[in-house]
């Protein structure tokens, strides 16, 4: 086990998408997960049902406890849905977080186009947490709302990402699942390197948390010191094949087979 991740984010009650996800990634990966749960979901396949917020002292207190004990060679941030809970979350990142790599998953807008985060909270976003970032995973959605740059199209990705670093993150994975096309098209680009990654679109309606994977699968690479384009690279075949082998669970939209780089214990 090498690599520790320290993952603030919601939870995931049917536990194919947030902090179960994750978990589930970075030890699938050969990692150590530990978190800071945001709010509670009741959630299965078909829908969000409840969100229940934890308080956003007891959010910081949970990362402090885990920073100053166990300590955390990444730091990954996933679901973050008011501005105190922002604040929170960047005040102790400037405390505790030091020189950390933070890896921000910026969940915004919910599958029904949704906005999760109302302006203030999303300006606090840009403010406090984006120039910290090592690395931002937005998707389309996300993106836009973000660097409020119309993306329709392949063409356009790399201007808007280039708009998106211009907000102080030092890389960008640009997620383009949500374009149409056979093919997915995802851009990362920091200041002095660009690498477009493009797959086959796996018909499965079991893709549920996908967004939460990739970017615990790149966490759980950045914290046992892979470079960013090795990190991502790996992170994208896990998830392909996380897709691919999903077991089918539920009615709606299922989880992915997160476990499928481990081998049963047997005695």
């Amino acid at each position: 086990m090498h690599g520790r991740v320290l993952i603030i984010a919601g939870s995931d009650s049917g536990g194919g998408a947030g902090i179960q996800a994750d978990i589930k990634t970075v030890t699938a990966l050969g990692g150590y997960g530990a978190t800071a749960i945001t709010a509670l979901t009741a959630q299965n396949t078909r829908g969000v049902f409840g969100i229940l917020p934890i308080a956003p002292d007891f959010i910081a207190e949970q990362a402090r406890r885990v920073l100053t004990d166990i300590g955390a060679d990444c730091i990954k941030i996933g679901m973050l849905h008011s501005t105190a809970v922002i604040e929170a979350v960047a005040n102790i990142i400037d405390e505790l977080a030091g020189n950390i790599p933070l890896l921000l998953d910026p969940v915004m807008i919910a599958k029904d186009g949704t906005s999760l985060l109302d302006p203030a909270a999303l300006r606090v976003l840009k403010q406090r947490l984006l120039p910290r970032a090592t690395l931002i995973t937005p998707n389309i959605p996300e993106a836009e709302a973000l660097s409020d740059f119309k993306i329709d199209r392949p063409e356009v990705m790399s201007q808007a990402a280039s708009a998106l670093l211009a907000l102080g993150p030092a890389g960008v994975l640009l997620k383009g699942g949500h374009l149409p096309g056979r093919q997915l098209h995802d851009l990362l680009i920091t200041q002095d390197y660009q690498e477009s990654f493009q797959v086959q679109r796996i018909a499965s309606p079991h893709t549920h948390g996908t967004g939460c994977t990739l970017a615990s699968a790149i966490a759980a690479g950045l914290a046992q010191n892979r470079p960013l384009p090795k990190a991502v690279r790996r992170a994208h075949a896990y998830v392909q094949e996380a897709i691919r082998l999903a077991p089918g669970y539920g009615k709606g939209q299922g989880p992915l087979n997160h476990t499928h780089t481990v081998s049963p214990f047997e005695i």
